[in-house]
């Protein structure tokens, strides 16, 4: 039995995903024969705060480092989408403000800070991986590499002053501790401030059985309920929600301090929402338990039928997710010959655990497969209308969410 980071309530978990490595953790040559970090991927639920976490987290310096293989920029879809961010927190928080100033949490390679920064505005981005901060940094974008907390919150206010905004996008439900962080937002912010993050939501991942939004950098997957509980200790009150298609389905999230602005009526209607799904009581939880072990054994068994009639099988999108189904399933390079993906980076090295080969997209584009499976599903429109040839020669997709089929 463990304590919820937010409430400190006795949690249990509803199930376990098994031993599972660090889920960014690409192994280069000649390193897959050494030993390799391991941990048990159990998620639990707490009926008394709302929060789902996962029970152990390994220390944010194995999973974020100089070595961090996720550059945001790599898709078209997301530099859409963060400009699409931007413009809204400019227009709906910016309007009649003299020089803003906004910060980021987790900013990875500018994608989303690069649109204030041309437009103009006052900007810090706080990025804890040095490869994708200098990324960022040769972008001319103003960028510290740290972990958010109390102390830096302090630092910065000291030497920037405080902030119009403070912005995250799938990185709030990376930090373990979240008391911190709000503490650090709450000192950041001006008093007619606000935070605004988005992350992969609960509801949808319960809806749609995207199991794979559950790995290592994911202590938290946030719901309207659980986050107005664990930010309103903190005087920032939830003040709007605004549903998002990124990764599968997410939530925005805004926040002001307590009483600085008017609170939407989204945000009643987004909690009974989540009281009618059932995402307070337990028995939702071991239901998605079971789809969790129906999903894996209809997968394995598609994967399976296939081998045996010869056919070729290659992965698409060597992602963070694709660690948890592959791990989680057992599928290994007797299963696919290979992981396609366009993260320069990731090129020649391996998959966490399962060690599959990762190659660059050429491989995939110059021989194609018969079979394509694709873990970067979230992208799944950008990803099929790219290729077009691979349609065009037969080729077929295997999704496993929100379930398991093989498409044209």
């Amino acid at each position: 039995m463990s304590s919820c980071r937010v409430c400190n309530s006795k949690i249990l978990p509803f199930m376990s995903f098994g031993r599972m490595p660090i889920a960014n953790g690409f192994l280069p040559p000649g390193s897959i024969d050494l030993e390799e970090y391991f941990f048990e991927l159990a998620p639990a639920f707490c009926d008394v705060c709302g929060m789902f976490q996962i029970v152990e987290q390994p220390n944010p310096e194995i999973m974020f480092h100089d070595h961090y293989a996720f550059h945001s920029s790599t898709s078209q879809f997301m530099i859409k989408h963060f400009k699409a961010f931007s413009d809204f927190v400019i227009s709906d928080y910016f309007s009649g403000k003299n020089s803003p100033f906004v910060v980021e949490l987790g900013s990875n390679d500018g994608i989303m800070l690069s649109n204030f920064k041309q437009a103009g505005i006052d900007h810090l981005g706080i990025e804890p991986s040095e490869n994708v901060a200098d990324i960022a940094r040769a972008k001319g974008i103003n960028t510290i590499s740290k972990f958010f907390d109390e102390a830096l919150a302090d630092n910065i206010v000291t030497q920037y002053g405080k902030a119009d905004a403070v912005l995250s996008a799938n990185v709030m439900c990376h930090i373990p501790n979240i008391h911190s962080v709000a503490k650090g937002v709450r000192r950041l912010l001006k008093s007619d401030g606000v935070l605004i993050f988005e992350d992969p939501y609960l509801g949808d991942v319960i809806d749609k059985v995207s199991y794979d939004q559950i790995y290592d950098e994911h202590v938290f997957l946030f719901s309207a309920t659980s986050v107005r509980r664990a930010f309103g200790d903190h005087g920032l009150e939830l003040i709007d929600v605004f549903p998002q298609a990124t990764h599968g389905g997410s939530m925005r999230y805004v926040l002001a301090p307590v009483r600085s602005r008017q609170v939407s009526k989204r945000v009643s209607f987004q909690i009974d929402k989540e009281m009618a799904q059932g995402l307070h009581l337990p028995k939702t939880y071991q239901k998605f338990r079971k789809d969790c072990e129906t999903s894996r054994s209809n997968l394995l068994k598609t994967i399976e039928d296939l081998l045996a009639q010869g056919k070729r099988i290659v992965g698409y999108g060597a992602t963070s997710k694709s660690t948890t189904i592959t791990n989680y399933c057992g599928i290994g390079p007797q299963h696919i010959e290979y992981i396609s993906d366009t993260t320069p980076i990731k090129k020649g090295t391996y998959s966490p655990g399962m060690h599959i080969p990762i190659r660059a997209h050429e491989s995939f584009s110059e021989n194609l497969p018969e079979y394509a499976l694709l873990f970067a599903w979230n992208h799944a429109q950008e990803i099929m209308e790219k290729e077009l040839s691979f349609k065009e020669n037969g080729g077929k997709w295997i999704i496993y969410v929100p379930r398991v089929e093989v498409i044209v």
